[in-house]
């Protein structure tokens, strides 16, 4: 999942205020490659039926899905993000933002996203929340945004198990799967006493919070420092009955894009409630991501696939991920060294990772990603996101 439209867009802003760090920003953040491609993007998705960016081929052309896939909200929410860069760091004519009206772009794109009903919900992972969270921190009185993250915290809950502890990723029986995105999902549940005062499934956040954490802290964590994509439970006694790491090398490597999604699930649990819990493991998953780059900085696609045949596939969209991610940690941060550290190791990643996928002649603006290697999908772009309104 390589072209990380959005995280780019977000480290690049997000650039600007740091003035502190040691290193510098790869001037490639601030292209006018950058507008003009995902203008570009916009234009060739306002087709019947729309469709949506989510990955591209070999040699750099998008592929549009049905907006009923997973990912659809990761290109709305990459038009947001030109919105906040816009008004971050103003359009000028080397920059090209201000070629169009980057909110105007994003609410057009999010309103044919259609969430899911209740009894449509075939699993947890609705990425399609994240250009509605866009729009709420905007206009937090939109009504409509409002209800639709209402909507799909109630459905989170729903799929949440007391013996397990955590939510099912998928539907069927036994074994009862919880993923690795879920840590970064619960934000939508503890949010909802500050979007609508009603009655909630969990009276108290707090005890779902807790019995999420365990989930997340323990059953996810490998050696508590790497992590796993999945674990497998039995949905009756909430017993441990198998873990693996699908779209890693081997169950028992470390997967570097699930591990960028840990740094920053973690991080933005703490955000959320402020307990240091999660603060914790946030710093232990990133300190091993930071520890295990190879000398050249570029992330691979897994830490302990063989170096042999040479070059070792990297991941761009693990090392923008991850990189973003960092710099959601250094924000709230409480220790000056740490924020420190987790500032300056994003811009090295983001750094690494442009000097080896920077494609201009790219419909996205990244190559060299790893959508799915062990399914055959790699070396192409993609659009996978973080939503600012959570950097």
């Amino acid at each position: 999942m390589p072209c990380e439209m959005h995280s780019i867009i977000v480290l690049s802003f997000i650039a600007v205020g740091l003035s502190s760090t040691s290193v510098a920003v790869p001037s490639e953040l601030y292209s006018p490659l950058i507008p003009q491609k995902i203008q570009a993007a916009f234009n060739k998705f306002k087709t019947n039926p729309i469709r949506y960016p989510q990955y591209t081929d070999t040699s750099g052309i998008w592929q549009y899905f049905s907006p009923n896939m997973w990912p659809s909200g990761f290109f709305p929410a990459t038009l947001y993000g030109l919105n906040e860069r816009n008004a971050l760091c103003p359009s000028t004519p080397a920059n090209g933002l201000g070629m169009v009206n980057w909110l105007e772009l994003g609410r057009s794109a999010t309103g044919n996203l259609v969430p899911p009903e209740p009894e449509n919900t075939p699993d947890h992972d609705r990425a399609f929340l994240i250009s509605f969270l866009e729009e709420l921190a905007i206009n937090p009185g939109n009504t409509t945004a409002q209800a639709i993250i209402v909507d799909f915290a109630k459905i989170l809950a729903d799929r949440f198990n007391p013996a397990v502890g955590c939510t099912r990723s998928s539907d069927g029986s036994d074994p009862f799967v919880g993923i690795l995105p879920s840590p970064s999902r619960f934000g939508a549940v503890l949010m909802i006493p500050n979007v609508e005062s009603h009655h909630r499934r969990y009276d108290e956040p707090r005890a779902f919070d807790h019995r999420c954490q365990s989930h997340g802290q323990h059953d996810l964590l490998r050696d508590g420092r790497s992590i796993w994509q999945m674990v497998e439970y039995n949905s009756t006694t909430g017993e441990v009955i198998g873990k693996r790491t699908i779209q890693g090398y081997s169950d028992n490597s470390a997967w570097t894009r699930g591990q960028a999604w840990g740094i920053y699930g973690f991080a933005n649990m703490f955000k959320l409630t402020g307990e240091k819990k999660y603060l914790k493991t946030a710093r232990r998953l990133a300190d091993y991501f930071i520890n295990r780059l190879p000398g050249d900085g570029i992330v691979p696609w897994d830490f302990d696939a063989p170096l042999l045949p040479a070059p070792r596939a990297a991941d761009s969209s693990a090392a923008c991920i991850a990189a973003a991610a960092l710099l959601l940690l250094a924000r709230y941060e409480i220790d000056k060294a740490n924020m420190d550290n987790y500032t300056n190791s994003a811009i090295q990643i983001v750094d690494a990772i442009t000097s080896l996928a920077w494609a201009p002649s790219w419909e996205s603006l990244l190559s060299n990603a790893t959508v799915n290697k062990p399914a055959g999908n790699a070396l192409t772009g993609s659009i996978y996101a973080l939503p600012s309104a959570d950097g």
